[in-house]
């Protein structure tokens, strides 16, 4: 991903902010055979304050990444969409571009023993399934121990501790302060373009901009 300064994506507690809420990931390595791409749910290491994360593939995706043996790249990708040059005002000279926040996370994986994979799958589903109003956790029935050491034996699970990070959140943040207010606006409205979590999104990165305070 190309980094532009007035685009920078800095801040660590941000960065972890766009990691936690858009945890379904895509990671890709460099094979022999080329590259290879795969989409999993990434989660930040609780044990953790920084950047490093931890997730689980399934067999044999391991052994296609050459995972614990070559570079990872891990992708998040947060609120994103299309912005009309007609959101600039009629007498502008425009064209179309595209809004978006994204992290990079690059390194090589540390793989986890079985216990710690198991503990980090178990988290997985605590923290998607919790939300339901009848939840089904992993070690509940009519799952028994034999089912989820099955099914935990078919994944591998990886610690990634970034040893490069690019982030970047392109927001509109080169426009004058009411041109940002009107694409705002639009993504808040009921048009075609229209997106909520963008316009919340640049909201926020206007709010941090130099001066100024989330």
């Amino acid at each position: 991903m190309r980094q532009n300064p007035s685009f920078t994506l800095a801040d660590i507690a941000e960065m972890r902010r766009v990691i936690e809420q858009n945890p379904w990931a895509t990671i890709v390595s460099a094979t022999d055979e080329g590259q290879v791409a795969s989409h999993y749910v990434l989660m930040l290491d609780e044990d953790r304050d920084d950047l490093t994360i931890v997730a689980h593939v399934g067999r044999p995706d391991d052994l296609i990444h050459g995972l614990g043996e070559r570079e990872l790249l891990a992708v998040f990708q947060g609120p994103h969409g299309y912005v009309s040059p007609g959101w600039y005002g009629t007498d502008v000279k425009a064209v179309p571009t595209w809004n978006y926040t994204a992290v990079h996370l690059s390194g090589v994986p540390e793989i986890l023993s079985a216990e710690e994979n198991l503990r980090v799958l178990d988290r997985l589903v605590e923290r998607f399934e919790g939300r339901m109003p009848d939840p089904r956790l992993m070690w509940e029935r009519p799952n028994d121990e034999a089912f989820v050491q099955r099914l935990a034996a078919g994944t591998v699970g990886f610690r990634l501790t970034p040893t490069r990070v690019v982030a970047k959140r392109k927001l509109s943040q080169n426009k004058d302060a009411a041109t940002v207010e009107n694409i705002i606006a639009e993504l808040q409205g009921d048009g075609v373009y229209a997106s909520p979590a963008l316009a919340a999104e640049m909201r926020r990165a206007q709010e941090a901009r130099p001066g100024r305070s989330l």
